[in-house]
């Protein structure tokens, strides 16, 4: 078959390098333009372009597809048997997803019906999921709904953060996406159509990110932590500075918990983000509802991600301050 692939992040070249190992035909590919980066604002290339200049692949760039006729009249004089679609950044139109003779795949990282959308990892670890993977499916006109292909789980580890679910999915799904091509060739793949009970992954916004220790749980307030970890970073302040917290531990066992507030002279009165403990050997511990939060790396305002017992040798953060 041949085929036109569209992707854009290191994710999707991991699908592309498989099906180009595969030997298919690969027409075009098509990511988005480059994009400044970096405190230098040097252009960068996405991943997905990176390796179709290795592999002297056709590349195509388009700032928009959508009313983009010159896009779509070279797609069409490329008349691919097929569109693989992963993690491109656009929406297609119909006249796009239609034109390929055996149709659009897409390679999603959930288990659909379940996290339909832009961040579908990113909201399975957010919200405390013991498992996620992968579904390969036919694309329609709506965000995700197309009839499922192939699935493929993933058990999520409870200190697992979306930066290694990420990389883990993206291998599973390349190959989901090879076995994919594989049927539809052969002619022995099933479609399978969506339920109704769906739900949806948008894409993350600043606010998502800031941690509420007046409402959060403890758990709650770690998996958003490893969440956002490496996209964006939970923050909070302190004294009216950003502070990004970037990993922690948790400690809800209800014996340690009185251990440590004895030691500290905690009370059951002290507000939620309340920093109980604090020193480069001691460690850095905060009073959460449910439990306590040990932060292990942080990221001061202005300056880099590191391990608080660094940051701490540095910066004094002073017991009985409060994270807002």
């Amino acid at each position: 078959m041949k085929i036109v692939f569209m992707g854009t992040p290191d994710f999707a070249k991991e699908s592309l390098k498989e099906i180009y190992e595969a030997n298919y035909e690969i027409l075009g590919v098509v990511t988005n333009p480059d994009r400044p980066s970096g405190r230098g604002m040097k252009m960068a290339l996405s991943p997905v372009k990176q390796y179709a200049l290795e592999k002297n692949l056709q590349i195509y760039q388009p700032e928009k597809i959508k009313k983009n006729v010159e896009f779509v009249e070279q797609i069409k004089k490329l008349n691919p048997d097929i569109i693989c679609v992963v993690a491109y950044g656009k929406i297609l139109p119909k006249e796009i997803i239609e034109l390929p003779k055996k149709g659009c795949i897409n390679v999603h990282g959930s288990l659909l019906p379940k996290y339909r959308g832009a961040a579908p990892i990113q909201w399975a670890v957010i919200n405390g999921d013991k498992k996620t993977g992968i579904t390969t499916m036919y694309m329609d006109e709506g965000m995700d709904t197309g009839d499922m292909i192939l699935k493929e789980e993933l058990e999520i580890g409870e200190n697992e953060t979306t930066g290694e679910i990420w990389t883990k999915l993206s291998k599973i799904g390349a190959k989901l996406l090879v076995k994919t091509l594989q049927n539809i060739e052969q002619g022995i793949v099933s479609r399978k159509k969506q339920g109704t009970d769906f739900s949806i992954a948008p894409m993350l916004q600043k606010e998502d990110a800031k941690i509420d220790w007046k409402n959060m749980t403890a758990t709650k307030i770690k998996n958003l932590v490893r969440g956002l970890d490496p996209i964006m970073g939970a923050y909070t302040y302190l004294d009216d500075k950003k502070i990004k917290i970037w990993k922690v531990t948790l400690i809800n066992d209800r014996n340690e918990i009185m251990n440590i507030s004895k030691q500290v002279g905690m009370n059951e009165n002290i507000e939620f983000g309340t920093i109980i403990l604090s020193g480069a050997k001691e460690g850095l511990y905060v009073k959460a509802k449910e439990g306590i939060i040990k932060i292990l790396e942080i990221q001061g305002q202005n300056s880099r991600r590191m391990k608080t017992e660094e940051y701490l040798r540095g910066n004094k953060i002073e017991i009985g301050k409060i994270f807002k």
